[in-house]
């Protein structure tokens, strides 16, 4: 029997659902979701195996159209691998978003690579702007082949999945078939605080906050976590902390909830808020924060 394998990278602009989508066709809560933009910072792996197949799903960054700070460069320089690398190309936009990243398309089309192209959140939309999305679509990515998806509600999924393994290439597995991601545990815990951070405050608050696992320790009964929260300005530490600590306490207990549900055992979590101001344009603490991974 042959055997497919194939890295198919997931590349849109910022809120369109690509980690929904990500999360669906792995059917494993890797890439946090948010109603808030540029939710997803690294790419990030998720493997799915079959008896005949490996297919690594690949989550990067959406696309910043101005970077403003070096951690948006790194976040666009994870796009151009992914688009380097990849053996399919799923394609994400939303009806009525603009795209307007002519230069992206451009390399997708050269790429000579089978692109999918996902209208997701069909369910905010109607029949007929889904028409047209697809219509315009087709001049601007002629060889594409579109699917109209709602990710969050699993609609068209399996229609996509479907596409995905028939264009997937003949290739032993890249990846041991018991592994379902190439991010450590220390990783999703970090990205669960984060995501909590991102539902819990406004503003930029999130925008300014990094999370780092300083101490990962199992034990029999117990995981003892200590999670450090950077953020830009003293002004946002206060945020963080809340009056009298309400604020992280609440963050605190959602994410240890989380993470508990994710391992599978009971956590004890402590959280403590730093600030650095410069952190999002100085390259030796974005390399430690994980941006050359």
């Amino acid at each position: 029997m042959s055997h497919k394998s194939g890295f198919v990278n997931i590349i849109g602009l910022p809120n369109v659902g690509k980690s929904t989508l990500m999360n669906a066709l792995v059917g494993e809560k890797l890439s946090i979701i948010t109603s808030k933009a540029q939710t997803t910072r690294h790419r990030i792996m998720g493997i799915v195996n079959g008896e005949d197949f490996q297919i690594v799903y690949s989550d990067t960054p959406g696309i910043v159209h101005q970077p403003a700070y070096k951690m948006h460069e790194l976040m666009n320089k994870y796009i151009e691998t992914a688009l380097d690398d990849a053996d399919i190309i799923l394609l994400v936009t939303e009806a009525g978003k603009p795209f307007g990243q002519e230069s992206v398309l451009d390399k997708i089309s050269r790429a000579k690579i089978p692109v999918l192209l996902v209208i997701n959140k069909i369910d905010l939309s109607d029949q007929e702007k889904v028409v047209e999305e697809m219509e315009a679509w087709k001049e601007k990515l002629p060889s594409a082949e579109a699917i109209p998806v709602s990710a969050l509600n699993s609609f068209n999924i399996p229609k996509v999945f479907d596409l995905i393994l028939r264009h997937l290439p003949e290739s032993p597995p890249y990846f041991s078939k018991d592994e379902f991601t190439d991010r450590s545990m220390r990783f999703f815990v970090s990205e669960i605080i984060r995501e909590k951070i991102l539902t819990n405050y406004k503003k930029e608050v999130p925008y300014s906050v990094e999370v780092v696992v300083e101490e990962y320790k199992e034990e029999a009964k117990i995981t003892r976590i200590t999670a450090n929260i950077f953020v830009a300005r003293e002004t946002q530490k206060a945020i963080i902390l809340g009056h009298q600590g309400k604020a992280i306490k609440k963050t605190g207990t959602q994410a240890r909830l989380d993470i508990e549900d994710f391992i599978g055992k009971k956590v004890f979590l402590e959280l403590t808020v730093k600030v650095n101001k410069d952190w999002r344009d100085n390259e030796n603490l974005l390399k430690r924060f994980g941006y050359d991974h």
